[in-house]
């Protein structure tokens, strides 16, 4: 089952409250939204994608408890980019003097900034080229580090801010680098 757009934007343009709403009213779909106001409807993940996308959260916020300079989301989290998209990655990471400039209701809801740090496991119902795209998206409004892992292909694209995407085929680790330092991803539980 592949992600599913709706474009309602000539007949009803939703306001983030009512945005958020609709996500809270129906918990059980996993919702984003384009920058140009279109719904994305994305299915769930299967069980092996489940169990790999929890173990690369494992480790991210084991790292995080450890270390204390900022917090990590999962995949239920969402951030409203700058651009105006509501998107939730996979896993995500943002520091903490950024968190805690929001206000209590800013970090209750969608919290109105790109993180520092994204990743992206693609699935078996993911598009590449689309989750190319959404990686762009989160380098071009703030985050510092991202990576798309396609367990298919074994490769690993890092996308920084102001380079070019790199390419790695089927590294053992991922390192944190300036972004989250002393963080190492362990991948054989992903693969």
């Amino acid at each position: 089952m592949n992600a599913l757009t709706v474009n309602f934007n000539s007949i009803i343009k939703l306001t983030d409250e009512q945005f958020y709403q609709l996500c809270q009213d129906n918990e059980t779909l996993r919702f984003e939204r384009t920058a140009t106001g279109e719904l994305i409807i994305m299915p769930p993940a299967g069980g092996e994608t489940s169990n790999r996308n929890g173990r690369l959260n494992q480790q991210l916020f084991n790292w995080t408890d450890t270390d204390g300079t900022g917090i990590a989301f999962d995949s239920s989290g969402g951030f409203k980019l700058p651009n105006g998209a509501d998107r939730s990655p996979d896993a995500s990471w943002v520091k903490l003097e950024r968190w805690n400039a929001l206000t209590p209701e800013q970090q209750t809801k969608f919290a109105p900034l790109c993180p520092d740090f994204v990743v992206e496991l693609l699935s078996p119902s993911d598009s590449l080229k689309d989750t190319q795209e959404k990686m762009k998206e989160y380098r071009d409004n703030g985050a510092r580090l991202g990576w798309l892992i396609n367990r298919k292909s074994r490769q690993v694209e890092i996308y920084r801010q102001g380079q070019d995407v790199e390419v790695v085929e089927n590294p053992v680790t991922l390192s944190g680098e300036d972004v989250l330092p002393g963080f190492v991803l362990y991948l054989a539980s992903i693969w």
